[in-house]
């Protein structure tokens, strides 16, 4: 075998380094990618190559830009973003809940498959973003850990993903990486049936086997326990408050107590100032958790007043019109990288907040001064207490995703027509009217124009380093087919796996594909894997669309690492697993999925 080129060399050397930078979580995937497109722009300019069509141009490297793949990624996940925006799926989270009431084992085999088939045609980043709030509202309402609902749950979404290119992103990168060497696109249902096929041990593994395998992580929130109440403490002769300085009292408290108005009889209001000497009969109106009230009427030596009713065990506290609600902040809530204090939240949203849930922290903070300076981010739990309008207020806006309350989320009058709209980007994809990418682009100016969408809302959506991730991905691809880079590494496989039957180098492919995927971030396995897997059908003289497709099902095998996918990530906060967690659930899942898919794959595209 012949040395490659040097520039070949230099290409291949560049993706070793690309794939070092992509698996650093230190350095951000944006820096990565525009670092490795800069060195192959800056490289061909200083020593330029040519092709037999001619002189590679740096500035060819930028055409990622433009990719019909990344603009299709882009445009389904905005119009994915519409049916959550509209609240379309929201009768499906009522009939999970019924469903649970009835046999939460039954439920989560249901759950599992319907998301299994939403999956095919709804990108599942915003599915899965969707249904963590749904299932932990259902599990915690049936005593069940969410974390044995969680991680079956995304994973369920990963296997219906690969049913169709519109499935996953990885999908379309793959056809539209093999569309530039020649590779037609896939029909949306010509790769359904061996994925359909080889999801139905992968599913039953989830529903019977992954949840006994998970461990009970403890409920964020139980009960109202939390909930803010406005009283009063009424000072008598004996209490150890009377006398004392408003700030001394505060210090009895440990500074916990913050007095909203000091009522002094018959009716006179004073500005609770820390100078302030306390006397008997006054009333101190404090909003708090009942067992913070019960503790300051304690160590105050107070009668405890709700309005006019002192409260007692046959009294308690009341909060009337009041409710709690738990918030879930997605990727593209305005919350998301803020405090509570700079997004101005009591002002903005007219809600109190009570305490935050961090998955995998034990501690949830009680106390609202405390969690005014707590940097909020993507997974965190909100509970709020605020009238029954602005809850429903904020479930309009979309911001974030309101996990429960005592009423039930109304389906907003834009959902059905956001449903056509997708249903339609679906159908125009499956006749071949046109393709998925123009499909998908008149489908977001529909949701736009009719209201289903917002832009600001369209545009959160989308992720810079997934973006910059394809563009980097797509400039390698390039430099190693045109300079031979691909031809030689597959050359290497070819020589590996020389004794190889064909349908065994095909099952290697895929098993390759998904120990990459874990590697790295599983967009560079795929478009930097699609050109090697192409020659290597080349050279071994088989059809191209089988290895294409062993490509797009392995580096859907994503479950073994929490880093190795998004909605991974996404259900490694809100269920608060460990690395661990995903080892012992998603290893055996890999390898459930790379034997069905090898049996089914060469049984629906021969390799002749």
């Amino acid at each position: 075998m012949t040395l490659p080129e040097p520039h070949a060399l230099a290409v291949m050397a560049l993706t070793l380094f690309a794939l070092y930078l992509f698996s650093r979580d230190s350095i951000a995937i944006e820096t990565s990618s525009l670092l490795v497109v800069a060195l192959l722009a800056i490289g061909f300019s200083v020593f330029p190559y040519s092709t037999r069509e001619g002189v590679i141009e740096p500035i060819d490297f930028f055409n990622g830009f433009g990719n019909e793949a990344l603009i299709t990624i882009c445009a389904l996940m905005m119009a994915s973003q519409g049916l959550v925006s509209t609240g379309a799926l929201a009768p499906v989270g009522h009939l999970i809940s019924r469903l649970w009431a009835a046999s939460p084992l039954l439920a989560l085999g249901a759950v599992l498959t319907l998301v299994w088939g939403l999956s095919a045609f709804m990108n599942n980043t915003p599915q899965v973003v969707l249904m963590i709030p749904i299932l932990t509202a259902a599990a915690i309402r049936s005593g069940m850990s969410p974390s044995k609902v969680l991680m079956p749950m995304t994973f369920a979404s990963q296997i219906g993903g690969m049913g169709t290119p519109i499935g996953t992103s990885l999908n379309l990168l793959v056809i539209g990486s093999a569309a530039r060497f020649g590779i037609e696109g896939f029909h949306i249902f010509e790769f359904f049936a061996p994925a359909a096929l080889a999801a139905i041990p992968g599913i039953l593994y989830l529903w019977l086997i992954a949840p006994r395998l998970l461990p009970d992580r403890p409920i964020p929130f139980q009960g109202t326990s939390l909930r803010i109440f406005e009283a009063q403490l009424h000072l008598t002769d004996h209490s150890a408050a009377s006398g004392k300085k408003l700030a001394d009292v505060k210090k009895m408290t440990n500074g916990d107590m913050v007095v909203q108005t000091l009522l002094r009889p018959p009716g006179l209001s004073i500005s609770p100032l820390p100078d302030v000497v306390l006397k008997a009969g006054d009333q101190l109106t404090i909003r708090d958790t009942s067992e913070r009230l019960m503790e300051y009427a304690r160590i105050l030596g107070a009668t405890l007043y709700s309005g006019e009713t002192r409260v007692d065990e046959e009294h308690p506290l009341t909060a009337a019109d009041q409710q709690t609600a738990e918030l879930v902040l997605t990727p593209n809530s305005p919350l998301r990288d803020r405090t509570l204090a700079q997004a101005n939240f009591d002002w903005q949203y007219q809600l109190v907040p009570l305490a935050i849930h961090r998955p995998g922290e034990s501690d949830t903070l009680t106390q609202a001064t405390a969690l005014r300076d707590v940097r909020l981010g993507v997974g965190d739990v909100l509970l709020v207490q605020g009238r029954e309008e602005q809850i429903d207020s904020l479930k309009r806006r979309s911001e974030v995703l309101v996990l429960d309350a005592t009423s039930n989320v109304p389906l907003a009058t834009k959902a059905p027509l956001a449903v056509a709209i997708m249903a339609g980007i679906v159908l125009v994809a499956t006749f071949k009217l046109a393709p998925v990418s123009i499909a998908a682009i008149c489908g977001v100016l529909l949701m736009v124009v009719t209201g289903c969408l917002k832009w600001r809302h369209a545009t959160r959506v989308l992720d810079s380093s997934l973006i910059l991730l394809t563009v980097a991905s797509l400039a390698l691809s390039m430099a190693l087919v045109s300079t031979g880079g691909a031809a030689s590494i597959a050359k290497l496989l070819v020589m590996a796996s020389f004794s190889l039957p064909p349908v065994a180098v095909l099952s290697a492919t895929i098993l390759l594909m998904a120990l990459l995927s874990v590697l790295i971030s599983n967009g560079a396995a795929a478009v930097i894997g699609t050109p090697i897997a192409i020659e290597v059908a080349r050279q071994l003289g088989l059809p191209p669309e089988p290895f294409v497709l062993a490509v797009l099902f392995g580096v859907n095998l994503s479950y073994a690492t929490p880093m190795a996918d998004n909605c991974n990530l996404l259900v490694f906060s809100a269920g608060g697993y460990s690395f661990k967690d995903f080892l012992k659930v998603g290893l055996p899942l890999t390898i459930i999925m790379w034997l069905g898919l090898s049996w089914t794959l060469p049984h629906f595209f021969p390799l002749q």
